[in-house]
């Protein structure tokens, strides 16, 4: 893709970072949060796009090639329990604001995929909705959160094997929820989300 925008964005920033969080939904497992310095060189990695648009193979061979050529990096992860204790859109918030201050390098600009800003960098904020389809950046950090988080809910698999998470990640598929009912839940679930909730009321 050309993100003819963000070059744009390059005439008046030198250092533009990308915000981008996966696992707002699931109703196991942690939430995820990257950030992303790409740099003007880092904006043609071939194949950038928005990770839910990528094949897992696809986000996998993009994964390295993101950390080697990226400025800087970071991601954050949040637990079940956090998301819980603040709701996932404060826990998402408060992740994105993270992510920044954890760079090695301060952005002039950060551009947030979605809509609301945290309010701890939204001075130098923009917030971009469906930001990872149209700002390499922001694409760049929607494939490290995504990937990462996909790891940490395949090694679950091994010791939460009845949900199946090597296949739905913790989402709320017809097989998850059937375990749930089963089984009952684990130390992963959210107990704020349904059916979760549901289960533990």
């Amino acid at each position: 893709m050309i993100y003819q925008n963000e070059r744009e964005l390059y005439k008046k920033y030198n250092l533009i970072a990308g915000v981008d969080e996966a696992g707002r939904g699931p109703l196991a497992g942690p939430l995820l949060v990257a950030a992303v310095i790409l740099g003007e060189e880092g904006l043609r990695i071939e194949g950038l796009n928005d990770s839910k648009k990528l094949t897992e193979k696809k986000r996998e061979q993009l994964y390295p090639k993101i950390i080697e050529k990226a400025l800087a990096w970071s991601i954050i992860e949040i637990s079940s329990q956090e998301v819980d204790e603040k709701n996932v859109l404060q826990a998402t918030l408060d992740g994105m604001a993270k992510t920044i201050f954890d760079l090695k390098i301060k952005p002039d600009i950060c551009l947030i995929d979605g809509n609301k800003l945290p309010p701890q960098i939204a001075d130098f904020s923009i917030a971009v909705v469906k930001g990872d389809s149209t700002y390499a950046s922001i694409a760049a950090a929607s494939i490290l959160a995504k990937v990462y988080r996909d790891r940490i809910m395949i090694n679950f698999h091994e010791q939460y094997p009845h949900y199946n998470f090597i296949r739905n990640k913790g989402y709320g598929t017809k097989e998850h929820i059937d375990a749930i009912k089963r089984y009952g839940i684990t130390p992963l679930h959210r107990l704020t989300f349904k059916p979760v909730a549901q289960k533990t009321s």
